[in-house]
């Protein structure tokens, strides 16, 4: 039986089509008709069973290769279940990001450094290590005596950040390790090397001449945080002030410390140490650690004996008398942030049903400004399903919601670099994938996750990015692991494009490094924010002895295609801001919730590209958040619809392991698969990290500014109808004249390579 087949859906489907036969028999033309008719039955069955609608010579590469290169995932469905406003945020309980209050940034004389000879720069470089053990030691604020020199001891490989145990019955013992764990911060800092400036890039003059080595050298220097005096200090301080606070209800807890100053404090047994918990702890996640925001806070009138039983309310109260302390920039709960996927069908969804039945509220988007007449198309056998690739325009091979990928690997002569990095923060990478285990576009990751209960691999943080799966409730309805970040990576380029195997990637030569950050039920804001400065290279992962592990490929672009319905936190805020302030671009998911961006993150932050979702027309999903802060609406897809009448759903086609899959050659089912249609911001949002990877490629030597200009100059504009919606499903929208049921959601331009110029010789680029 076909896959997602139901008698019931089949009845109506050859019901409808015997009304059409006997409606039309009634007519001239009898033969000619029925014909047609008998046709469009046809095609029916075939839009719900997701059978092929392929003429037998359409498509060569994908006839002949084999069934597991083209099997997919992924049917049209008439309904999906989108998180709406009313639903309410999570948290990990036990645990608190915290910074204090007035840490200054480090910072080294800019001009001098702009006026140090390349020779100086680079001479005898050849790794990191013996750059940190030349660099001349700078003495922090709080501990005026000199640096040691370099010795055997410096030489030994580097100890991380150290953890501070806060036990309020032994306060003296507390603050003993308090005092110790700062002696062993002014001793790293004092062989910490000096980074380069806080400013958007360094000399792009110095990094395009120098040899491909030597310039990843300085970039990893450029962008690593130096542990200065003044955050040390701070957080002593802060040490203190947390001590108290835990002694006036009674709880222990323990605290992680930071090159940048943010804090991490674990309280009470719910926050202690993850290696202590149980196997079945481990295995009840949701249950055992997670509470909802409800936004109460502390009651004023709650007692201590309360507070001490029940550990959510004691994070909130702790959180308020952090906060009221006046020690902190920020003092936070560790929330816990969900991908992007658009939430699959509702359990009491009938089947599959036919797309393509609302109208379209807008008109085609311009054609692209040049006509190519000989495109470069990858040979991967599910190329031709792939219309977010596409060229923007009508007809064949083109698509009104294409993102003009092709024209531009023609136009530009260009699909990308191995010199440009993009970290992919999210669930990880299937390691095993056919379409990536070879893939020469993947480099080495981490794994953020730092509470085996949200592991699910049996550990916490390690070198290790594979995604083992997520699924939070096994025993929820079609509870499934999403493999989430493989199909992000796929869109951008970790699958290997171009080799005869599955879908094409947007960049087809790209360095993809993998952060793991999310695991079961989600992932800690914590560990997104640790995991967005190692993949930009500002501070190090913790190997199994405890030593310093840094990102070797510090990213030029990050892919956040993760949500948290709230308003942007300061932590979050402070990760992006610390990454972007050193040359990276970070693009972010809007968001699937229907609402304006700035209730949620990190759509909503600031120093973001915000990525809207569109379908196959080039108009906003349905499901997309949308707001002023949005800055481009790029393919996301829409898995209830199929425009271009392929019997496909118009989802975005990428990798993940799927079961319940389909040849789209034959329509016969298949057991298992490694690609799969999807829909969500989460998709939209690795199509612009692609296309500025690509960006990037053309012009090695511009700027995030000017890569950013580049991209938002070739945005096709959108029609205030193609970024509406149902007033009555958008509460708070504005009515569009003339059509006082359809209000305008922004949405930004459509994401369309097509109209980046191309660069001329005399301006110093490649064509």
């Amino acid at each position: 039986m076909l896959p997602n087949l139901t008698r019931k859906t089949t009845q109506i489907a050859i019901g409808a089509a015997m009304a059409s036969l006997l409606v039309l028999s009634a007519c001239d033309q009898q033969g000619t008709r029925l014909e047609r008719a008998r046709e469009l039955a046809d095609a029916t069955l075939d839009q719900i069973s997701g059978r092929a609608v392929v003429e037998p010579d359409a498509d060569k590469t994908l006839m002949t290769a084999s069934v597991m290169d083209r099997a997919i995932a992924g049917t049209l469905v008439n309904d999906m279940a989108v998180q709406m406003a009313g639903e309410k945020s999570m948290f990990a309980i036990g645990s608190i990001i915290a910074k204090p209050k007035d840490i200054q940034p480090a910072s080294v004389d800019e001009e001098a450094l702009m006026m140090m000879d390349e020779e100086d720069v680079f001479e005898d470089i050849d790794s990191e290590e013996a750059f940190i053990e030349e660099a001349p030691a700078a003495a922090p604020p709080a501990a005026p005596a000199p640096a040691p020199s370099v010795s055997a001891e410096l030489a030994q490989p580097a100890r991380l950040m150290p953890k501070v145990k806060l036990d309020p019955d032994a306060p003296e013992e507390s603050r003993q390790q308090i005092a110790e764990a700062t002696q062993n911060l002014k001793r790293a800092a004092a062989a910490e090397p000096a980074p380069a400036p806080r400013t958007r890039s360094l000399s792009p003059r110095s990094l395009q001449a120098a040899p491909a080595p030597k310039a990843l050298a300085a970039k990893k220097l450029a962008r690593r945080s130096m542990i200065t005096g003044d955050a040390i200090r701070k957080q002593q301080d802060a040490n203190s002030v947390m001590l108290d606070t835990l002694s006036k209800y009674g709880m222990d807890g323990q605290v992680a410390l930071s090159r940048e100053g943010q804090m991490v404090i674990q309280i009470g047994a719910d926050g202690a140490d993850p290696t202590r918990f149980t196997p079945e702890q481990v295995a009840m996640v949701q249950q055992s650690f997670l509470a909802v925001d409800t936004g109460a806070g502390c009651p004023e009138t709650t007692d201590l004996v309360t507070v001490q039983s029940n550990a959510a309310l004691a994070t909130e109260c702790i959180v308020q008398d952090l906060r009221a302390s006046g020690q902190f920039e920020y003092v936070e709960k560790d929330f816990i942030f969900e991908n992007q996927f658009v939430r699959r069908p509702k359990p009491t969804d009938p089947g599959t049903t036919p797309g393509g039945s609302r109208p379209s509220t807008g008109g085609e988007p311009a054609s692209p400004p040049v006509t190519i007449t000989s495109e470069i198309t990858p040979n991967d056998p599910l190329w031709s399903l792939q219309w977010n690739f596409q060229s923007n325009g009508a007809g064949e091979g083109k698509s009104a919601g294409g993102a003009g990928f092709q024209d531009f690997w023609t136009r530009q002569a260009n699909e990308g670099s191995s010199e440009v990095v993009v970290a992919v923060v999210d669930t990880g990478l299937q390691m095993a994938h056919p379409d990536i285990k070879n893939s020469p576009n993947v480099a080495p990751g981490w794994d953020m996750v730092s509470d085996p209960r949200m592991g699910n691999d049996g550990d916490g943080r390690d070198n290790d990015p594979n995604d083992p799966g997520d699924m939070c409730d096994p025993t929820a309805p079609l509870a499934a692991d999403t493999f989430h970040g493989t199909h992000v990576a796929g869109t951008i380029g970790a699958a290997a494009s171009n080799n005869g195997t599955g879908v094409a990637g947007g960049a087809w030569n790209v360095k993809i490094v993998p952060v793991r950050a999310l695991g079961k039920c989600g992932g800690r804001l914590s560990d997104i924010n640790d995991a967005i400065r190692w993949a930009g290279g500002l501070i190090p992962g913790e190997d199994a002895e405890g030593n310093e592990v840094w990102n070797e490929n510090p990213a030029d672009i990050i892919n956040l295609s993760i949500g948290l319905f709230e308003f942007c936190p300061a932590s979050l805020q402070d990760a992006i801001d610390s990454v972007t302030d050193r040359g990276v671009i970070v693009v972010a998911a809007a968001g699937n919730a229907r609402v304006s961006t700035q209730y949620y993150a990190p759509g909503g932050c600031q120093n973001v590209i915000s990525v809207a979702a569109g379908d196959a027309r080039g108009q906003i999903a349905p499901y997309s958040n949308f707001g002023p802060n949005v800055t481009v609406i790029a393919p996301g897809g829409d898995l209830t619809r199929d425009d271009n009448g392929d019997g496909r759903p118009d989802g975005v086609l990428s990798t993940k392991a799927s079961t319940n899959c389909y040849d789209p050659v034959t329509g016969e089912g298949v057991d298992n698969c490694y690609y799969a249609y999807e829909q969500g911001t989460s998709m939209a949002a690795p199509h612009v990290a692609a296309a500025l990877a690509l960006l990037k490629a053309r012009q090695p030597s511009a700027t995030p500014d000017e890569l950013k200009a580049t991209l938002i100059a070739a945005l096709d504009p959108r029609e205030p109808l193609q970024c509406a919606g149902s007033c009555a499903l958008y509460p708070g929208t504005t009515p569009i004249p003339g059509s006082p049921d359809m209000c305008a959601r922004p949405c930004g331009g459509l994401l369309n390579l097509a109209n980046v110029p191309t660069l001329s010789t005399t301006s110093g680029g490649a064509n």
